[in-house]
């Protein structure tokens, strides 16, 4: 139980501190941050319920107003914003991408944690962010979604480190990768 915490929180200091790296805001009002690779990880080592835990403790501690976000933000207002969206699919990706790599035994780790972190740290990411895009911006579902387009390479690349980053960790530390444990305890 104790382990599960410090890991959680060891992964929600880890998003908050990919934060640190400057943002790079595009014209319509969403940052180019290094989170979203914080998110990957999240569900890629710590597994789904554990990676979505430590994403919502992060996002607790930002809605209480802690600045913690890329670019120093934080606040219930970030919620209500044109990133919102992604604010609430992040749990949901960790999760997703953590599920993935669950179930899918075989095959390269790094090979399944990329494809994990694409599905769900990037399609289920950006169907969340479009949608709150969408509402926030006032546009259509595909007007929102080709302004992800500039998001796209970055976020395979994030990908692909977490992947790496996830087979060296599951190569130097098996024990440290939890969610290829056998029947990891939450």
């Amino acid at each position: 139980m104790e382990k599960n915490i410090a890991y959680i929180a060891l992964f929600t200091a880890l998003i908050a501190a990919l934060g640190l790296i400057p943002k790079i805001t595009l014209g319509f009002g969403v940052p180019i941050t290094a989170q979203g690779l914080g998110i990957m990880l999240c569900g890629t080592i710590l597994g789904a319920k554990r990676g979505a835990l430590a994403v919502l403790l992060l996002l607790l501690l930002v809605a209480i107003g802690l600045p913690l976000l890329a670019g120093g933000r934080g606040g219930l207002g970030l919620f209500f914003g044109v990133t919102g969206g992604f604010l609430i699919g992040w749990p949901v990706s960790a999760y997703v991408t953590g599920l993935i790599v669950e179930k899918w035994r075989s095959g390269s780790i790094a090979l399944v944690s990329v494809i994990a972190s694409i599905i769900g740290g990037i399609f289920v990411m950006y169907l969340f962010g479009i949608v709150g895009m969408a509402i926030v911006l006032e546009k259509t579902f595909f007007e929102s979604a080709a302004l992800m387009i500039a998001f796209i390479p970055g976020d395979i690349i994030k990908a692909i480190i977490a992947g790496l980053l996830t087979a060296a960790i599951a190569k130097a530390r098996p024990a440290s990768l939890l969610s290829r444990q056998a029947k990891a305890k939450s």
